[in-house]
C-alpha cells in the first residue's frame, strides 16, 4: 500500500466531515417539518410570520412602502423556472466557451436531477397554499416545499459550489458563494411576504437545495482532485 497515499486520504475525509454534517443537518430540518406538515395544519411559526409581514385586520395589505412590495414581485420572478433555466443555460455556455467541457456536463447534471428531485417532493406532500392572507401573486401549485425556494437554491447554490471552483482566489470564490446565498434568501423571503407560501415551506426549499448543493460542491470538489474534470483556472 503505497504510505502517502493514506495521509492523503485522511485529509480528503476531514474536508469532506463538515459538508456531510451540514448536508445531515438540513435533511434531518427537512424531516421535521415533512413530519409536521403531515398533521394538515400550518406550524406554529407559520402563522404568526406571515400575518406579521400585513397590515390588520384583514391582512390584505402588505406591510412597508410600495417600492418594497413591487421589489418583492420582481424579485420574486428570480425564482421561476424561466429565469432559473436561463441561468443555467448562460453558466453552461460560458464554461463551454472556455471549453471546460465536463464541467459543464457536471453543472447540467446537478441542476436538472435536483430539480426533478424537488418536483417529486413537492407533488408528494399536496400541500394547499396559505389561505389567511392575499396572495400578491398569482399562483397555481402546491406549497410544500416552496420551490422556488427550492429550486433557486439548487441552481443558485449549485451554480456557486460548481463555478467557484473555476477560481483559485479565495475573495472570487467566496464572492460568488455569497452572491448565490443572498440570492437564495431573497426569493425564498419574497415568497413569504407575497403570501404564497409558509414560512415552513421556504424553510424545506432551503434545506433540500442547500444540502444539494452542498453534496454537489463536495463532488465537484473530490473530481478535480482525481482530475476528472477540469481544474481551476490560473488567470
Amino acid at each position: 500500500m503505497n504510505s502517502s497515499a493514506q495521509p492523503r486520504d485522511n485529509h480528503l475525509h476531514l474536508k469532506a466531515a463538515p459538508i456531510f454534517a451540514g448536508v445531515a443537518v438540513l435533511l434531518s430540518t427537512f424531516a421535521g417539518l415533512a413530519h409536521e406538515v403531515t398533521e394538515d395544519e400550518p406550524l406554529g411559526f407559520d402563522r404568526a410570520i406571515i400575518t406579521a409581514l400585513r397590515s390588520p385586520p384583514d391582512y390584505a395589505v402588505p406591510v412597508g412602502p410600495h417600492w418594497f412590495n413591487t421589489a418583492m414581485v420582481d424579485l420574486t420572478a428570480l425564482g421561476g423556472v424561466t429565469v432559473l433555466t436561463l441561468a443555467v443555460i448562460l453558466s453552461t455556455a460560458l464554461l463551454l466557451l472556455h471549453r471546460r467541457w465536463r464541467m459543464a456536463g457536471l453543472l447540467v447534471c446537478a441542476t436538472v436531477s435536483g430539480a426533478l428531485a424537488g418536483t417529486a417532493l413537492k407533488h408528494l406532500f399536496a400541500r394547499p397554499r396559505p389561505d389567511v392572507v392575499n396572495h400578491l401573486v398569482e399562483v397555481n401549485s402546491l406549497s410544500f416545499p416552496s420551490g422556488h425556494a427550492m429550486n433557486s437554491a439548487i441552481v443558485f447554490l449549485t451554480l456557486g459550489a460548481i463555478v467557484s471552483r473555476n477560481y483559485r482566489e479565495r475573495s472570487t470564490r467566496m464572492f460568488i458563494l455569497i452572491c448565490a446565498v443572498g440570492m437564495t434568501l431573497i426569493i425564498g423571503f419574497s415568497r413569504i411576504y407575497l403570501g404564497v407560501h409558509w414560512p415552513s415551506d421556504v424553510l424545506a426549499g432551503w434545506s433540500i437545495g442547500g444540502a444539494w448543493a452542498l453534496l454537489m460542491g463536495l463532488v465537484a470538489s473530490r473530481m478535480q482532485e482525481w482530475h476528472r474534470i477540469e481544474q481551476p483556472s490560473s488567470d
